[in-house]
């Protein structure tokens, strides 16, 4: 029996967006696998948070911080740091973004950002050891949500920068079965209420805790695709790439951030 088409764009999604293994019995389709990306970061979050709350006692705060955000990169196959350092060779060549993004040769833009993106991403990490084990998994969760949406956002704003037949193999086949914003994130949001409805009930009598987490990570995920759009004049396969990124950085920093600011004292 052949599985519906849905089912094996999860699959696919499965497949393109993380190292897991691929499932049994169902051929992986890669065509609107987009839409399962946030799905996908759920599960990806959840082995980090898992991480996370297992190395609470036996490890010192920047052990921890540094195993989970190995375990983090590994666990995408580092696909979307990848997008991030060429996109920040592109945004440093101007007029030339698309030829230096294309380049497999590091810049000294890449090399900045990838330094830029680790020490942010620990900042938020650390700012989060000082809250109890829940909080900082449930934000390991949420951003890694968050950075996966903002892709979906950039797909629907913005037009894709390499055409065909550049843009065969690439990241183009996105745009070419996108059926609009609605229908594509309708997954995430359907998860989106889910985790809300977990956050909340593991934060009894604290509604403003599961709310914060929850929000945290909106204004990176609406701003970045944004920002890089403006500044590319659309967006192409690595950017998609830095939005996830820079989103899922920006808001573990915030939620850091906050938690900190609402502590202290």
């Amino acid at each position: 029996m052949r599985s519906p088409g849905w089912l094996r764009d999860l699959a696919g999604a499965w497949v393109f967006y993380s190292v897991l293994p691929a499932w049994p019995a169902i051929a992986p389709r890669f065509e609107r696998i987009a839409r399962f990306a946030p799905l996908i970061g759920l599960v990806l979050g959840a082995l980090q948070a898992l991480l996370w709350l297992l190395s609470e006692g036996p490890l010192p705060a920047g052990a921890r911080v540094a195993l989970v955000m190995a375990v983090g990169l590994a666990l995408s196959g580092g696909l979307h740091h990848d997008g991030a350092l060429d996109t920040a060779d592109g945004l440093a060549a101007g007029p030339r973004a698309l030829e230096a993004m294309q380049d497999s040769r590091v810049g000294a833009a890449a090399v900045q950002a990838a330094l830029q993106l680790a020490l942010l991403r620990a900042a938020g990490l650390l700012c989060l050891a000082t809250a109890a084990a829940w909080v900082g998994a449930l934000a390991l969760v949420w951003t890694c949500f968050w950075g996966r949406v903002a892709p979906l956002l950039a797909m629907q704003r913005y037009p894709y920068l390499r055409q065909a037949p550049a843009a065969a193999g690439s990241a183009g086949f996105h745009r070419r079965h996108w059926r609009g914003l609605p229908r594509e994130l309708l997954p995430a949001l359907l998860a989106g209420l889910l985790l809300l409805a977990l956050s909340a009930a593991l934060a009894p009598g604290q509604p403003l805790v599961p709310v914060g987490l929850a929000l945290a990570g909106l204004p990176p995920a609406l701003l970045m695709p944004w920002w890089l759009g403006r500044r590319l004049g659309g967006h192409s396969g690595d950017s998609y790439g830095a939005c996830v990124e820079w989103s899922e950085v920006l808001a573990l920093l915030v939620t850091g951030l906050l938690w900190c600011l609402a502590t202290a004292g």
